[in-house]
This record gives structure tokens, sequence and C-alpha cells, in this order.
């Protein structure tokens, strides 16, 4: 199931579709999910740019031999499983994004994702709102009608670490996240 979502997520950061990661793909990627930010809010877009360089930094540190400036998705898999989730770098790589992406998305500052908020999010990153929906009902754990920071955290740890596949935090990006 693990190597499952790190191919969709592989797939969803290969900006270019050419089969390789690059510091360009994740430099686009880092911009879409920057662009949700208010242009006039640098303390979160820094905080998204940042975490996105930090995964790259993280992932070419971890390769072998000579693959220069590009990642495959079987070397994307290794690194992911043996380094990126590692709790010494999950932190900086993946959760990083995480202040940064609240930050810019929670609108009326109550520290949570209304229904609207995470909506538009997907939408901008191209998961269609019957999707984004779906998903929503499964992160709101407490039913209180928005994503608490505490709830989104959790369903990006489920994500990348959770062998579950019942796991609310399966749905983080959407349908590949039922793999059943």
């Amino acid at each position: 199931m693990q190597v499952k979502k790190f191919t969709y997520v592989f797939t969803w950061f290969d900006q270019n579709a050419d089969g390789w990661l690059t510091r360009d793909d994740f430099e686009k990627i880092a911009g879409l999910f920057t662009a949700l930010a208010d242009e006039k809010d640098l303390k979160n877009r820094t905080a998204m740019q940042q975490g996105f360089m930090n995964w790259w930094g993280v992932l070419l540190g971890a390769t072998e031999g000579n693959a220069g400036e590009k990642i495959g998705l079987p070397e994307f898999i290794r690194i992911m499983a043996a380094t990126v989730i590692a709790p010494q770098n999950f932190e900086n790589a993946v959760l990083g994004l995480v202040d940064g992406l609240i930050g810019a998305l929670d609108r009326d500052g109550d520290g949570s994702l209304s229904f609207e908020e995470y909506v538009r999010m997907y939408d901008a990153l191209g998961v269609p709102p019957v999707t984004s929906t779906e998903a929503f009902k499964r992160l709101d754990r407490d039913g209180s009608g928005k994503i608490s920071y505490a709830e989104f955290r959790q369903a990006i740890v489920e994500y990348y670490l959770s062998a579950d596949p019942n796991a609310p935090g399966n749905w983080l990006l959407g349908p590949m996240a039922v793999f059943q």
C-alpha cells in the first residue's frame, strides 16, 4: 500500500510528466502550493517553498550512484521508505509544509480549515470538488465542520506512515488513497 501511495505522490510531483523528479518539478509543485497563499503572505509562502526544497534536498542527498539531478520512480520509492519517512527527516521534509499550508489557507485565522477553504485548496491543485468533499468528511474526525491543524497533521502522518488501508489520512490526496 505504501508503494502505491508513494507512486501517486511521485506522479503528482512529476510536473512535466517525463518520469523523473528534478529540482524544476519541485519548484513547480511549490509554486502551485505557494499560489494558494495571498501574495502578501510571505511567511506562509516562504514556509511552503522551503518545505518543498527541504524535501528535494533529502531526496537528492539520499540518491545512490551517479543519479545526478534527477530521480526516477524506483529510487524515489526507495528513498521515501528508507530516508524521507525516517523521523529525523519526516518533520522537515513533509510536515514542514503543514504550518505554511494551514496558515495560507486559513483565511479567517481560526487555526482550522473550513469546508470552503479545504475545497479551494484542492480545486487549485486540480482535485475535483466531489473528491475533496468526500476527503473533507473523512478528515474532519470530530465532525466539527472544520479540519483542525491537528486533524490535518494527523492525516499527513497517516498518509505517509500508516499501513492501515482504512486510515482517514489515506484520503489526503483524493481517491487514489482508496487502495482496494
